[in-house]
C-alpha cells in the first residue's frame, strides 16, 4: 500500500511541470476605440471585436483604409432622446467593400441600447459600409429567433462611450420632406453631417 501510494505521488509530481508549463487561455481581444470627428462634433466609440468578431473586422476595414472619411450622417429618425442617426458610405460604389456576413445578436449578446451601432442591410449578410446609432433602447431590432420572417434583426458591433450629444445634434438637424425612398422619405437630413475623419485611437 506505501509502496503504491509513494508511486501515486511520484507520477502526480512527474506532471506537476508540464501542467505548470501549458499555455493560459488567451485573454479575449479588447475593444478597439475609435474617434469619428464629424462636422458636429467628435463621437468616440467601443468597438466590440470579441463579441462581434466579423462585423467589428468588416467596420474596422473601412476605418484603417479611410473609407469612411469624406462620408456622412445622412438620415434621422426619432427626436430628442429616442431614434437612431445612420450614417456611412451610402452605397458610393468607390467607398463600399463586400458584404459581410450577419451577426445577429442572439449570438453576439449585444444589444440595440442606447449608444449603440449597429449595421445597416436589406436582407441578412448584405451590411457593407453604412451603420447607424442608437438613441434609447430598440428591442425590436434584437434577433428574434421565435418570430416569422425575417427575424434576424441588425448586427450591433459598437457603443458610443463620449459624443452622445454630437448625435443628438445630429438627429435633431432638420429633415427634408422630399428627400428619401419608401421609408426613408422625410428621415434625409437636409444638411448631411460630414464625418470627417474615422480613426483608431491607443
Amino acid at each position: 500500500m506505501i509502496r503504491q501510494l509513494a508511486l501515486f505521488l511520484a507520477a502526480l509530481f512527474s506532471l506537476a511541470p508540464a501542467l505548470a508549463q501549458s499555455p493560459a487561455a488567451a485573454p479575449p481581444p479588447a475593444d478597439v476605440r475609435v474617434a469619428l470627428d464629424t462636422g458636429a462634433g467628435r463621437i468616440l466609440i467601443a468597438v466590440h471585436v470579441a463579441q462581434a468578431p466579423a462585423t467589428a473586422a468588416n467596420f474596422l476595414r473601412y476605418v484603417d483604409q479611410k473609407r469612411l472619411d469624406g462620408a456622412s450622417f445622412y438620415r434621422g429618425v426619432g427626436s430628442a432622446d429616442y431614434g437612431f442617426v445612420q450614417g456611412g458610405a451610402q452605397n458610393d460604389p468607390k467607398r463600399i467593400l463586400p458584404p459581410v456576413k450577419h451577426e445577429p445578436t442572439s449570438q453576439t449578446g449585444l444589444t440595440h441600447d442606447d449608444g449603440a451601432l449597429s449595421m445597416a442591410r436589406y436582407a441578412p449578410g448584405s451590411a457593407t459600409g453604412d451603420f447607424f446609432i442608437v438613441l434609447g433602447k430598440m428591442p425590436g431590432m434584437d434577433a428574434h429567433p421565435e418570430a416569422a420572417g425575417d427575424n434576424q434583426g441588425f448586427a450591433v458591433f459598437a457603443h458610443v462611450i463620449e459624443g452622445m450629444d454630437v448625435v443628438k445634434t445630429i438627429l435633431a438637424a432638420p429633415k427634408s420632406p422630399t428627400a428619401g425612398e419608401g421609408v426613408m422619405k422625410g428621415q434625409m437630413l437636409e444638411q448631411p453631417v460630414t464625418i470627417l475623419t474615422a480613426r483608431r485611437l491607443p
